[in-house]
């Protein structure tokens, strides 16, 4: 079965062994030309100095493709057609019957690949530039682990730093249990907390110290801070769960289990002539930065960026990753270049440990800027769902909110549009649910009849064949998606193969039809459900029977 889940694999194999260069083979533009088309003969054309049609007739001679295909056939100045054989599509759909798991291809290189996302901070809700990380880190972790890597994801809370002072000093102020506090609670009290820090010096001043009290492990401090991040996970699990994501406590990885690590992370820096001391700080100067990366400031403290550089170390040393994915604001890549520079140049991510930074664009509203509140806020990340939820069922708003995140380029920016993304029409997410439920819907009426579906013997309309085509190609698709990290791709072929659905519905009746031809058909839905929901899943999506 693994052989005929790539088609377009294997036929750009076999014509290679011949051309010695890609055959670029592209869909046939109309039925008649067959499946696909490739230009190879014309591009060899002057190298080789002869017609490309005499090519051409040199290639379909020697390409050995008279197992997978129909003769080939030469067309125009050099073009060669290829139709692939109607028992070869029918086994790519009896095989996905079979064996439904066997649809996505597993790598033949596993690796142990650490995704860092979503990220919250502990005392603040969720808000929408939290949307895209988490939905975005989500599908990574679905299509790495399908695929047969080892993932581990990996919550970078912001967990650590000098707001826990502020945030600690002003709940002993009020005298508040901080273990009773609701997440919006304590979000109300890191406001009035933060406006006493600007204005209020002594308050500040308290407030520092109370940073130097948990760093050293002041019990009190610390049942506090505790209390604080405990009621922070109650919030972001139940919005998790909302999400219909994966992550979990298991996954939490936030900036405090890296603070022990700071000062050996700066003296290794320091010790090997990686660092320097420049102005009384401690920093590192990465050919091609405008700026120095500064690990310790003169005052002692420590910057921004050595976190990070201590998470790497880690996940590299300790969880021994491969490849690490970081799912962050397109904003952040210069940050992360420079982690990854310093790191390399540290010796703390070897040549064969992958480092990736995956930048993706804003979430705007209705205006086109950024989305936010009539105040200026940033909009909460429940609120958004709430307004989605106003359209459809949860169910169908959040396909509606992850299809429109993942079906467009990660770097660009989308207009949040809750009436245009929950329609059960276009190229939307609740579309590709509707159609689910459709095939789902047939096949139960099949079932009642007591109708087979359990292979395909009939496959002579094009329409039949050219969504068998397409689920042929699933397992490549996703395979290309874990390699590249662009879901998008996976979007586009899920919504061509809805629409290849509807077109077959159409021109091929299903339940009207009889004996081999209605077995084959219903086979042909079968196998096309279960791609569809595989598939849906991978994006974090439910697949429903009805709708």
């Amino acid at each position: 079965m693994d052989d005929v889940l790539s088609l377009p694999v294997l036929l750009t194999e076999r014509f290679q062994a011949v051309t010695g260069v890609d055959p670029e083979l592209r869909p046939a533009t109309k039925p008649q030309f067959g499946h696909f088309q490739s230009n190879v003969a014309l591009r060899l054309a002057k190298a080789e100095g002869k017609p490309p049609r005499e090519i051409a007739q040199r290639i379909v001679a020697e390409a050995d493709v008279a197992d997978l295909c129909e003769p080939l056939e030469v067309a125009g100045p050099g073009f060669i057609n290829i139709r692939l054989r109607s028992d070869v599509l029918a086994g790519v759909v009896t095989g996905i019957l079979r064996d439904p798991d066997g649809v996505i291809e597993q790598t033949t290189d596993p690796q142990r690949v650490v995704i860092d996302y979503s990220a919250p901070n502990v005392a603040k809700q969720m808000h929408v530039g939290h949307l895209r990380t988490t939905i975005i880190g989500d599908c990574f972790n679905r299509v790495l682990t399908a695929v047969g890597h080892d993932v581990l994801p990996q919550n970078h809370i912001g967990d650590w730093g000098t707001q826990f002072g502020m945030l600690v000093e002003e709940v002993l102020d009020e005298g508040i249990d901080a273990s009773a506090l609701t997440l919006p609670e304590a979000e109300d009290l890191y406001r009035r907390g933060s406006l006493r820090f600007r204005e209020d010096a002594e308050f500040a001043a308290r407030a520092r110290r109370r940073v130097v009290a948990l760093q050293a492990g002041d019990e009190l401090t610390r049942t506090i801070w505790r209390d604080l991040i405990s009621i922070s996970l109650t919030g972001f699990n139940a919005t998790y769960d909302r999400l219909n994501v994966k992550l979990t406590d298991e996954h939490l990885a936030g900036e405090s289990i890296y603070n022990d690590d700071l000062a050996a992370v700066a003296a290794e820096l320091e010790a090997s002539g990686v660092a320097v001391i420049d102005q009384g700080a401690l920093v590192v100067f990465v050919d091609g930065f405008n700026a120095p990366m500064i690990v310790r400031k003169s005052d002692g403290g420590y910057g921004y960026s050595i976190t990070d550089l201590a998470a790497v170390r880690y996940r590299v040393r300790e969880l021994h990753t491969n490849r690490i994915i970081y799912v962050t604001d397109a904003r952040q890549s210069d940050h992360f270049a420079q982690v990854f520079a310093v790191c390399r140049l540290a010796g703390w991510l070897p040549d064969d440990v992958v480092a990736q930074h995956v930048g993706y664009g804003m979430v705007l509203g209705p205006d086109g800027k950024p989305y936010k509140t009539r105040e200026g806020k940033a909009m909460l990340l429940s609120d958004l769902l709430d307004m989605a939820e106003e359209h459809a069922s949860p169910e169908i708003a959040l396909a509606a909110i992850k299809y429109a995140d993942l079906s467009s380029g990660l770097q660009k920016d989308y207009v949040f549009d809750a009436d245009r993304m929950t329609a059960t029409t276009g190229n939307t997410g609740p579309y590709l649910q509707y159609a689910h439920a459709r095939v789902s819907g047939i096949l139960r009426k099949a079932e009642a009849e007591g109708w087979a579906s359990d292979g395909v013997t009939v496959l002579d309309d094009p329409a039949e064949q050219a969504l068998a085509l397409l689920l042929s190609r699933f397992g490549e698709v996703v395979a290309e998606v874990a390699t590249g990290l662009q879901p998008h791709k996976l979007c586009t072929y899920l919504s061509d193969t809805a629409t290849a659905l509807s077109t077959f519905y159409e021109r091929c009746p299903v339940l009207k039809s009889e004996g081999e031809v209605r077995t084959s058909r219903l086979a042909i839905c079968a196998a096309t459900r279960t791609v569809l929901a595989k598939g849906l899943d991978l994006l974090g999506i439910v697949a429903p029977d009805r709708m």
